[in-house]
């Protein structure tokens, strides 16, 4: 098992990088395991014309950085984020050179805010327990050629890439779609806490690193193989957050305050997996 850094190279879905599916191909896609044929693609009605309004408003309240865009490729793509603040999923939406349609923690999927979320094609993603309808769902989306957003860390925290839960291994081998390491910088100050946002005025960096992808494996795909996978591209992950701490000079801002660190499930791989400290 190898971790390609040159996604020309994949096949399946991915050797279709750079045109659109062709009606015969899209149909053939969905009937693979698991199927996606009768799964509905996301609400996009508020996402593409949102986008470059919300851009002009952010701009006006933060100094924005966006680095990297030449590096993304066209879709499908998997945008991996680091996790620091509560803004980092709207500036994705916001900012990725491709409409993205993120997994997002299906505890925001009330009221008003979750009626939004998902009119601008956000995925509600149940956290513990394996959510077979966000993954079925983001499925659809990347055999369709679009892009979605993940954040492997599983929650807010230091975003130093420590932790990196399965889900974005497993929809790279399904479907051989190159992912985009994604690092945000200064959408959360030193000390503040989860939900907290920069002051007015600050800089915002947001870095999207060279992508790479992992070999598309036909079903079954087997647990341990998901887990060796998710170990390789954790390593990915962190080299290219080294990267972007270098390309712009940044710092993350370190630990959250003390209890203020969200419960998550235990099946992510981690930084002693790595053999690192």
């Amino acid at each position: 098992m190898t971790l390609l850094t040159g996604f020309g190279s994949k096949v399946g879905l991915g050797a279709r990088v750079g045109r659109p599916l062709r009606p015969r191909e899209r149909a053939a896609v969905h009937t693979d395991l698991p199927r996606t044929d009768t799964t509905p693609y996301p609400a996009r009605h508020l996402l593409y014309p949102l986008r470059p309004v919300s851009r002009f408003l952010v701009r006006r309240r933060w100094d924005m950085g966006v680095h990297g865009e030449h590096r993304v490729p066209q879709g499908p793509v998997i945008f991996a984020a680091n996790h620091v603040g509560a803004s980092d999923g709207p500036l994705l939406a916001m900012f990725a050179p491709l409409p993205v349609h993120a997994l997002t923690k299906s505890e925001l999927f009330g009221g008003k805010l979750g009626t939004f979320l998902l009119h601008s094609g956000q995925v509600p993603l149940q956290r513990f327990g394996a959510d077979t309808a966000a993954m079925r769902t983001c499925l659809r989306v990347l055999r369709d050629g679009g892009s979605v957003g993940i954040f492997p860390e599983g929650r807010r925290g230091d975003g130093e890439m420590r932790r990196c839960h399965t889900g974005v291994a497993y929809l790279a081998m399904v479907t051989g779609a190159p992912v985009v390491p994604v690092t945000f910088f200064g959408t959360r100050e030193p000390g503040g806490r989860s939900g907290s946002l920069p002051p007015w005025g600050r800089r915002l960096d947001i870095v999207f690193g060279e992508p790479t992808s992992v070999e598309q494996t036909p079903w079954p795909r087997t647990k341990e193989h998901v887990h060796a996978t998710t170990v390789l591209l954790h390593r990915y992950l962190r080299e290219q957050l080294a990267a972007a701490k270098a390309e712009t000079g940044r710092r993350l801002p370190g630990p959250l305050p003390a209890g203020d660190l969200e419960p998550d499930p235990l099946t992510a791989t981690t930084v002693s997996e790595l053999g690192e400290a």
